[in-house]
């Protein structure tokens, strides 16, 4: 058995089915033995695109996604996507050929190690064909042991090499792992119980971790007892707003003024699954007299203002909210807290439509948000991608669905459609939807023929300002000139026909709502290009740039 072939079987067996990326000299072959072996080969336009779309494909499927690429410049390729993945803590394993090892004097020589580590993934190499299998098994456990990208680096003449002692007993990472749940330290749930039975005004924040630990019935379970107001971090937007009136959204920068009004006042903060890291509690600005109750799998750490919490809870969210509940009931703890119809009346205030701009030609984004959250269905999800435009969705999209936010990872504008790509072929090709600005969708326009190809029902809503939205705004604020900002754009639902997609530009409500209408009725990969107002500033820029308390 060849090498590369030994390491295809390997994937295999550690579960990939779909693996995204470009062929090359160096990673054909392997290529090949995989395609033998049923697994789906998705081929994109740029190395940084099929690492985005693994990035995705990880996220929807919650395993390893996989990327692959040639050696030298396609490896160099993966740079800014590499560093998204590694922030959002996404488990991946990049398959990237070498040339020959030891020469150094090849045309696509690069020293991968060290650009590796410039990336921030792992790097696992294939130096001798008998360490082949065990450089995958490693780097497939670091990916689901510690959250992270891990690049193996096999050398060609390494791959083409015989395997002559070939174990056909491959045994996956999976069979090494052990996930036991974190119990709770007894005297952790006393102290905890301590401080919320002293509260008057308890919030949850409820984030990324307490959604992938399935926590919900036991988030609301506490909620009804202790009478708390339910928030979520950025990555765990609208999780549970359908289930309870006392839902305010976001806590941070994104929260609209209402909720932040509420949360201020809060004396107790119960966070599970949230790093309380300074977006969210506004670097401790949000809840200037609460104590703080931490529920996280992972060591403590401070939090965004500098400070520890006042207890923390090393544990598995479920048992540790279940042992919180049982021995708040053991103390006939029961708070009323927020729970009254005034705060109802009060947060009535957040899903008021404001008066629209009116400029011929152009929606006012705000606007357009709210017709796509009402008429494109709650089982479609959202990604949103980052930059000004973005901020409208990021605040306003209220109805409950699965909501995914590039926005925090690196700053890297355009990676969002790569993600919602990579994330719907993960979850069987349903219907989904990016919302992402007019340089962002170009910056990676190519990979939409690659939904085409593979025939992906990806709805790509591009908030279309002509230009670049967040500069625009703060050249403005600084008293610099806002045009240098500004980049016209061709029609952008004309280009999506082009590529044999389905495409509309629209400058109407009444244009949105039909192009919206058609791709419902037939999901398709389609490009819809809304041409929005500059004249209207998000409220977070209107916070941070101008100071204004809204």
């Amino acid at each position: 058995m060849k090498v590369y072939e030994a390491l295809a079987e390997a994937f295999v067996k550690e579960g990939t089915t779909d693996v995204f990326g470009m062929m090359g000299d160096a990673n054909m072959h392997w290529m090949a033995a995989l395609a033998d072996q049923g697994v789906r080969l998705y081929e994109v336009r740029h190395e940084g695109s099929g690492l985005g779309m693994a990035d995705g494909w990880a996220r929807g499927a919650g395993q390893p996604g996989v990327v692959t690429t040639t050696s030298g410049p396609g490896v160099s390729q993966l740079a800014t996507s590499m560093i998204v993945a590694s922030r959002a803590r996404t488990p991946l394993v990049a398959f990237c050929g070498e040339t020959p090892l030891g020469d150094e004097g090849a045309t696509q020589y690069l020293d991968q190690r060290r650009f590796a580590a410039a990336i921030e993934c792992e790097f696992i190499h294939v130096t001798r064909p008998e360490n082949a299998q065990d450089a995958v098994r490693k780097a497939f456990y670091l990916a689901r042991t510690e959250s992270k990208p891990v690049m193996i680096s096999a050398p060609f003449d390494v791959q083409t090499a015989e395997l002559d002692d070939y174990d056909d007993e491959y045994v996956p990472s999976t069979a090494l792992i052990e996930k036991p749940r974190l119990l709770p330290d007894p005297a952790g749930i006393q102290a905890a119980c301590d401080l919320i039975q002293d509260a008057k005004r308890v919030v949850i924040i409820a984030g990324r971790g307490a959604r992938k630990a399935d926590s919900g019935e036991e988030i609301l379970a506490l909620q009804e007892q202790t009478g708390a107001l339910l928030a979520t971090t950025l990555q765990a937007k609208n999780w549970l707003c359908d289930r309870t009136d006392f839902h305010v959204g976001l806590s941070g920068l994104f929260g609209d003024k209402p909720s932040m009004e509420l949360l201020q006042e809060a004396d107790c903060v119960i966070a599970v699954g949230a790093s309380l890291n300074h977006y969210t509690i506004e670097s401790g600005y949000l809840y200037p007299e609460a104590k703080y109750v931490q529920i996280d799998t992972s060591p403590h750490v401070v939090m965004g203002n500098g400070k520890v919490a006042d207890c923390y809870l090393q544990a598995d969210a479920v048992t540790a909210l279940t042992e919180l509940a049982r021995e708040l009931r053991a103390r006939s703890v029961q708070l009323d807290g927020y729970h009254t119809d005034a705060v109802k009346q009060h947060l009535t205030a957040r899903i008021q439509q404001p008066e629209y701009v009116s400029e011929p030609g152009r929606l006012d984004p705000r606007e357009a948000i709210w017709i796509l959250d009402h008429e494109l269905p709650g089982e479609m999800g959202l990604v949103l991608g980052s930059g000004h435009q973005t901020d409208f969705g990021t605040m306003l999209f209220q109805r409950s669905r699965d909501v995914l936010s590039n926005y925090g990872m690196f700053g890297a504008i355009g990676q969002a459609p790569l993600i919602a790509l990579g994330q719907l072929i993960a979850q069987g090709n349903r219907p989904g939807f990016v919302v992402e600005g007019d340089a962002s969708f170009i910056m990676h326009l190519a990979e939409f023929e690659t939904a085409v190809r593979y025939d992906v029902p990806l709805l790509v809503v591009v908030m279309n300002d002509q230009g670049l939205g967040a500069e625009y705004h703060k050249a403005k604020a600084k008293g610099l000139d806002p045009d240098l900002a500004t980049i016209s754009t061709p029609e952008l639902g004309a280009v999506a026909e082009s590529l044999g997609g389905g495409g509309a530009t629209v400058r109407t409500a009444q244009e949105l709502s039909d192009a919206l209408a058609e791709y419902v009725r037939e999901p398709r990969p389609t490009v819809i290009d809304v041409r929005i107002t500059r004249e209207v500033l998000s409220t977070p820029y209107r916070r941070i740039q101008y100071g204004e308390d809204v």
